[in-house]
């Protein structure tokens, strides 16, 4: 089965700051963000996802409301 990969709308690479060159998609459950532009790439686990989003100190006064996951 092939793996679909998704563009990420309105991000900017952490690298290049190219705006619209993001993609992810999951592999192995890890989930994986790659630049088409520069070829960066993070991977994260389900696990570290939901613990960073939900644990970010930058946005303390906005709450989580749930975690998009498509099938």
């Amino acid at each position: 089965m092939k793996t679909k990969k998704r563009f990420i709308a309105g991000a900017n690479c952490p690298n290049c700051k190219q705006s619209d060159s993001l993609r992810v998609w999951e592999e192995n459950q890890i989930e994986v963000v790659e630049c088409v532009e520069c070829d960066y790439v993070e991977q994260k686990t389900p696990q570290a996802v939901e613990t960073s989003s939900a644990s970010s100190s930058l946005h303390t006064s906005e709450q989580l409301i749930g975690i998009f996951k498509p099938e």
